[in-house]
């Protein structure tokens, strides 16, 4: 039985157009989003994670002193890793997130990404963290401890209230001086986070880098993936 990618939240979501403050930062989602698939950290591969599309992008949107649970976001939609095209009809705003019921209230095109209650127990942890990025990165994933990052308990899945404790706790640890942490039962997964897209995604770019280096490898490959596409028509 298939498990990853699968939504394991209570979703409240309402069918419409984005609203305005998501159309907006529609652009730069999307184009940052297509940095990380070139990466890696977003595709979607027949012979890993039971043939599920992989990785997930968000950024938060007014009003930025909104309280925990409703610190809205915009989010790439589920199972749309594997798409080498997306537009604004493959996102979604969510709304509210309640952790402790386990539910994600959300609206737009798109239904919401299965990661969307990790992202918002990210969202809860500084008013400051604005923008999230879940990749899937082998390399990374395996050097985790060399690599010194924060990893959440082994026995804690993935888009659950347990996840988001485990966010919490690691937060606690001082996980936000390295804007990063590893998912350990979420097979390759990482989440980092920042102030803007740009700083999330260069957390990522750093880590790659030294994975490759302390790697036993004497060539350095980059991913067999073109360039995804940007459509920004709709």
């Amino acid at each position: 039985m298939p498990t990853e990618g699968v939504t394991k939240f209570a979703a409240a979501h309402r069918p419409g157009p984005l609203v305005p403050f998501a159309q907006e930062c529609a652009a730069e989602l999307l184009a940052w989003r297509a940095v990380v698939a070139a990466l890696g950290g977003i595709g979607q591969d027949p012979a890993r994670y039971d043939g599920a599309g992989f990785g997930n992008v968000s950024v938060r949107i007014p009003p930025h002193g909104a309280p925990r649970g409703a610190r809205r976001f915009v989010i790439t939609g589920t199972q749309t890793g594997g798409a080498r095209c997306l537009s604004r009809d493959d996102l979604c705003v969510v709304e509210r997130y309640r952790i402790k019921d386990n539910a994600v209230d959300s609206v737009g095109p798109a239904a919401p990404s299965s990661e969307s209650m990790t992202h918002g127990a990210v969202y809860d942890l500084s008013p400051a963290i604005r923008a999230v990025v879940h990749i899937h990165c082998p390399l990374v994933f395996e050097a985790r401890q060399a690599l010194r990052l924060p990893c959440t308990q082994a026995d804690v899945d993935y888009g659950t209230p347990a996840m988001a404790g485990e966010v919490s706790r690691l937060f606690r640890a001082g996980a936000d001086q390295r804007q990063v942490f590893a998912m350990t039962a979420h097979r390759d997964g990482i989440v980092s986070f920042g102030r803007t897209l740009e700083e999330a995604t260069q957390v990522l770019v750093s880590l790659l880098a030294r994975a490759h280096a302390m790697s036993d490898s004497d060539m350095v490959c980059a991913p067999r993936a073109a360039l995804p596409l940007v459509d920004l028509r709709h």
